[in-house]
């Protein structure tokens, strides 16, 4: 069985295999049968989950490390070009559920597919097993990739630092459309200054739209 499989190759039995399944579920394959959850809302989490995970590890194990070193190690670590390759060395691929017309464009190795069912995954340890579960599974990963030099532009952290300076100053990221099939999504992000749009992007994920957007408002503000 499927499940049974995966379970084996991240090292973790549910309890509730409803958790895993959903956090195996492409939107593809829950649209094209009309009924189930897809993975999106545990992506969602996982992506939380991840990101205090990462953020704890690094204060306790890199405490030479100032608070902007460590900020910009753990958006590498949450970045979607690290997430695929943490997905690809459990195959994950291989185990989520697609639709036809997904599986048929090579959705399998999408990055943005793996990206996202790997932070759905943690969610789903999370939810059925704990925090300490969850980070058990992480800290497989990030540990090694703490002391790798990831070559990334993070526009995102770049803008915050700089927007961070002044407190009473706010940013935000708005989803404001997607267009396209779901083997060829499109994302539209813009990021807001307070009540103000400072810059608009486009990706094949959302964490690629904000990265752009991220990008055109250091461009507006003459640092790009």
């Amino acid at each position: 069985m499927k499940i049974s499989e995966f379970e084996k190759v991240i090292g973790y039995e549910f309890k509730n295999r409803n958790f895993i399944k959903t956090a195996l579920t492409h939107s593809s394959y829950a649209n094209e049968r009309g009924q189930g959850e897809c993975n999106e809302r545990l992506e969602f989490l996982g992506d939380s989950v991840l990101g205090i995970i990462t953020a704890e590890y690094f204060y306790h194990n890199l405490n030479h490390l100032p608070e902007g070193e460590m900020t910009k190690k753990r958006a590498a670590c949450a970045c979607e070009k690290s997430l695929y390759k943490f997905a690809k060395e459990i195959d994950l691929g291989k185990y989520i559920f697609l639709g036809k017309g997904e599986e048929n464009m090579g959705g399998r190795d999408r990055a943005s597919i793996l990206a996202d069912a790997f932070e759905a995954v943690i969610a789903a340890i999370y939810l059925d097993g704990g925090l300490e579960e969850a980070r058990k599974f992480v800290l497989r990963f990030v540990k090694k990739a703490a002391n790798e030099n990831i070559s990334l532009k993070d526009y995102k952290t770049e803008l915050q630092e700089i927007i961070q300076k002044n407190p009473d100053e706010h940013l935000s990221y708005v989803l404001v459309g997607e267009s396209g099939p779901d083997h060829d999504k499109r994302f539209e992000v813009e990021v807001m200054l307070n009540s103000n749009v400072i810059g608009c992007g486009i990706g094949r994920s959302k964490k690629l739209a904000e990265q752009e957007a991220a990008r055109q408002a250091l461009e507006l503000m003459g640092i790009r």
